[in-house]
């Protein structure tokens, strides 16, 4: 229903001309925007139709009819509908798992495969809970000046996808010169404004995409200039008076609102509707951002983080700045939270679907080769924590894939590594984007298989049992989360067996059953070099460019938050830390357990949607946990160098100074040593997170604590930033 349909007779505005010009302030005419000296200013043309008074007279008549018309059909509808009952909630615990689909592929029941016991860990990783993490700032020294890239664009855009619309004494003000204003101070003249057709739109990224719309951002300023209030009403009452008025003026020239009233909502004119073209735009109300319903604050809340400036304020300006470099950046506006951004990302670089024309030549949509297919293709030992199949062989006992990061891993130091001083800790950086630009992953749907032929080429869960095969004692078992040795049989992805087969000698003939892909793609290749390139050129703004010296970029790093003043690195800082939201998010999005739904919902909603694939998550953490594996190992084989305590990506190493410059492989033949642990800030490289005296670690593993949680106590100088450190919270490890 058109929002318009709500407002009453009396209260509905007329139609001030024909469909070629109706909503004009000026009858049988329309405003166009032509370029003059650079800037875009509004001129008068003469309505296509060349209407005349009676001509326009009629076309109001006609347009009133056909309203009442279209009303009282509406009213007979609803009428006639029956009552719909609602549907039954279920429950995992007092109820039935939902009916699988009776059109859907039958599975076949494979043999059973009891779950080995998993080894008690050594070491507690997570602490009491109530405990209470230390809020002391770490300890940096002064910034050191040093180069930083410049933010000016070499060519300008002929669409822009957000401009902030401000108000001054003067006049209106656009933060793009490009971007006309609105012609006049009132509502109408705002809604007039944003119907013409503005040079806004986030342009697509591939022919078989789809683009997005612009953004308009109001201020404070530009709030009160259009008369609407500082902050979001409150009550329905007063809400339902606002969106009344905003509708009101809006359908004057042809355009309607979102039925959802926020600080965020769409403004629109349906192809054929009178006032001027088909046009969409989204409207972000700067000084609403965190207010209102739960929901609308959920849905809003990115885009409050992306709007506050450097000294903690809402401002339109600065939302619009970084909306414009994230789309630059990555080529998508920001979804609702960074895991649909992701997913949003992958479908523009990698559409599913193209358009195709038919004999008749009438356009169809169809699946694209490749694209990854809608349903619950979900296969049993694979199906994520939530999903029926998952709990179906919980409850009978039978082993799961539990390809995850490792987990709190420790062991007894060496009596070479406790004379040492120092527990230094270094996180790797961006660990998923290191490994998914070539990653082999299945596309299409796991076929079981019992009798397998491996291939480290062909995506797939493979039943292995790795329990009599040696590896590093001085490493966490590469196949385990945990880090200690399996105690049976379990499913691995190929990324897995591969690394086994080819550093341990593991025999992928004793392979006894598969679940193999029947298509193997590297579907994150597009989706990768865009999040890196944003990703490196970000830090390249904080002064940590890719292939920086090991020396320099300790110093750089120290400070590369200290932004003060600058806006570019504002921008920078903030957009970097979205960045890395987005594509860990989006690898968590792969297995969405949506707490928030009910199990029916879920699985409708959810499970049977095309990015809910949990095997792809495990392909790719199991790929980023053996690409760890190997650069400790291959570290381990130059240097001697091992870690004693592992949490996802925060590695403790035994050192004689509070530094990593020391495990460092030196070069060979003046070139360095690919594949070894390695400083910097590029994807698998990695950064100094804490210096930690090993006394102190040492103390937390004889009480059976793990180390890790001493990583936020202690800054990179080894200066301590709590006294209460079992008072840390987990840690999980950054990226």
């Amino acid at each position: 229903m058109n929002s318009g349909d709500n407002i009453p007779p009396e209260r509905r505005p007329k139609v001030a001309g024909c469909p070629s010009c109706a909503g004009s302030d000026r009858p049988g005419h329309n405003t166009v925007w032509v370029e003059d000296g650079g800037r875009m200013k509004p001129v008068w043309q003469r309505c296509p139709a060349q209407c005349t008074p009676a001509s326009r007279a009629a076309a109001i008549e006609r347009s009133e009819q056909l309203r009442a018309e279209r009303e009282a059909a509406q009213s007979r509808t609803r009428a006639a509908e029956p009552s719909r009952p609602a549907p039954a909630a279920t429950s995992a615990a007092s109820g039935p798992a939902p009916e699988a689909d009776p059109t859907g592929p039958v599975r076949e029941q494979p043999v059973r495969h009891p779950a080995s016991p998993r080894p008690a860990p050594a070491y507690r990783g997570t602490p009491q809970r109530g405990a209470a993490r230390s809020s002391a700032p770490r300890r940096t020294p002064a910034r050191t000046a040093g180069p930083a890239p410049s933010s000016t664009a070499a060519a300008a855009p002929s669409r822009w996808p957000a401009v902030a619309l401000d108000a001054a004494e003067s006049g209106w003000r656009v933060d793009v010169g490009q971007v006309p204003v609105p012609a006049g101070p009132k509502l109408a003249d705002w809604f007039a404004w944003l119907g013409t057709g503005l040079p806004l739109r986030v342009d697509r990224i591939h022919p078989a995409g789809k683009g997005g719309d612009g953004v308009v951002c109001l201020s404070a300023a530009a709030l009160k200039a259009l008369a609407l209030p500082a902050a979001l009403p409150t009550t329905e009452k007063a809400l339902t008076s606002l969106k009344t008025k905003l509708e009101k003026a809006a359908a004057a020239v042809g355009l309607e609102l979102s039925e959802q009233m926020g600080p965020a909502f769409h403004v629109y004119r349906q192809k054929g509707a009178p006032g001027g073209p088909k046009t969409s735009v989204r409207v972000v109300v700067v000084p609403w951002l965190g207010q209102g319903n739960d929901t609308q604050q959920a849905t809003t809340a990115l885009l409050a983080e992306l709007a506050t400036d450097a000294y903690g304020q809402l401002n339109a300006g600065t939302l619009a700045r970084r909306l414009r470099r994230f789309v630059a950046d990555v080529g998508v506006a920001p979804g609702v939270t960074p895991a649909t951004t992701s997913k949003l990302l992958l479908d523009a670089v990698r559409p599913r679907f193209e358009p195709v024309q038919n004999d008749d030549g009438n356009w169809n949509s169809q699946p694209r080769e490749g694209a990854l297919p809608g349903g619950d293709t979900a296969v049993p030992p694979a199906a994520g924590a939530r999903h029926p199949l998952t709990r179906e062989l919980l409850d009978q006992g039978e082993a799961v894939c539990e390809e995850e990061d490792f987990k709190w891993w420790a062991r007894p130091l060496t009596e070479t590594e406790s004379a040492m001083g120092w527990a230094v800790a270094v996180d790797v950086c961006a660990s998923y984007l290191s490994v998914t630009m070539s990653l082999p992953l299945p596309a299409g749907p796991l076929e079981h298989t019992t009798t397998p032929v491996f291939d480290g080429k062909t995506a797939g869960l493979w039943w292995c049992d790795f329990t009599h095969v040696p590896v590093d004692e001085l490493l966490p078992h590469p196949a385990t989360f945990h880090g200690q040795p399996p105690t049976g049989p379990g499913w691995y992805a190929t990324a897995t067996v591969a690394y086994m087969a080819q550093a341990y000698g593991f025999d992928p003939a004793t392979i006894s059953e598969a679940y193999m892909a029947t298509s193997t793609v590297p579907l994150l290749k597009e989706w990768t070099t865009r999040l890196r390139e944003a990703y490196k050129r970000a830090y390249g703004v904080l002064g940590l460019p890719d292939g920086q010296e090991a020396g320099a970029f300790l110093d750089a790093y120290e400070t590369h938050k200290q932004v003060a003043g600058d806006v570019d690195r504002s921008d920078a800082l903030v957009l970097a830390g979205l960045y890395k939201q987005v594509y860990k998010g989006g690898i968590g999005k792969w297995a969405d357990s949506a707490r928030h739904l009910d199990d029916e919902t879920w699985h409708q909603k959810v499970a049977c949607d095309w990015s809910y694939r949990p095997e792809l998550r495990f392909h790719i953490i199991a790929a980023a946990r053996i690409a760890a594996h190997r650069r400790m190992r291959k570290t381990l084989l130059k240097t001697g160098r091992a870690p004693f305590a592992v949490n996802v990506d925060s590695y403790l190493y035994a050192t004689s100074a509070p530094t990593p410059l020391e495990l460092l492989t030196p070069p060979e033949g003046g070139k360095p040593v690919a594949g070894v642990l390695r400083l910097g800030i590029a994807p698998g490289s990695s950064k100094h997170e804490a210096s930690i005296p090993l006394t102190a670690a040492l103390e937390l593993m004889e009480a059976g604590e793990h180390p890790g949680r001493l990583s936020h106590a202690y800054a990179t100088d080894g200066t301590a930033l709590a006294d209460d450190v079992d008072g840390q919270e987990e840690v999980s490890g950054g990226e």
